[in-house]
């Protein structure tokens, strides 16, 4: 489990209002401390990860949430520059999608992603869905330091 008195570090990278509005809803009452960073698009994410521009002093994130149809770049090519990535490739990333077509699932392990979840439909599992994907990576999993 994360140290009490430091936030953990999240990239969000979505860019439906209404999908970051659940996850800040989700996460809203958190036993753990989080700083959540959300990038709307996928040549944002990119910038934040590597340090582009107005994100010269961005935090490393200790996981990333990826939705894979994204404007600008796509969530594959995101995944995809964080896995080739040698100081980027050992953080987790999480897909969360809409879909959940064979073809993109299977591209998105192929690329390395450390989970692929489908977005739920209704509003509480949306709710419970996010909350257990933190529990996990930051409760029951070990991440590397």
């Amino acid at each position: 489990m994360p140290n009490a008195t430091t936030p953990v570090e999240v990239l969000l990278v979505e860019d439906n209002p209404g999908d970051i509005r659940l996850v800040r809803e989700a996460l809203r009452d958190s036993p753990i401390p989080l700083n959540l960073t959300v990038a709307q698009d996928g040549q944002e994410a990119l910038d934040f990860l590597f340090r582009v521009g107005p994100h010269g002093n961005a935090r490393r994130p200790q996981l990333i949430l990826l939705d894979l149809n994204l404007p600008k770049r796509s969530g594959h090519e995101v995944l995809q520059g964080v896995k080739e990535d040698a100081e980027l490739r050992t953080i987790p990333v999480v897909i969360v999608s809409s879909t959940g077509a064979r073809e993109e699932v299977l591209r998105a392990y192929r690329l390395s992603a450390n989970c692929y979840v489908r977005k739920p439909v209704d509003l509480d599992t949306t709710l419970q869905t996010i909350r257990d994907i933190f529990n996990y990576w930051f409760d029951r999993a070990t991440l590397p330091a």
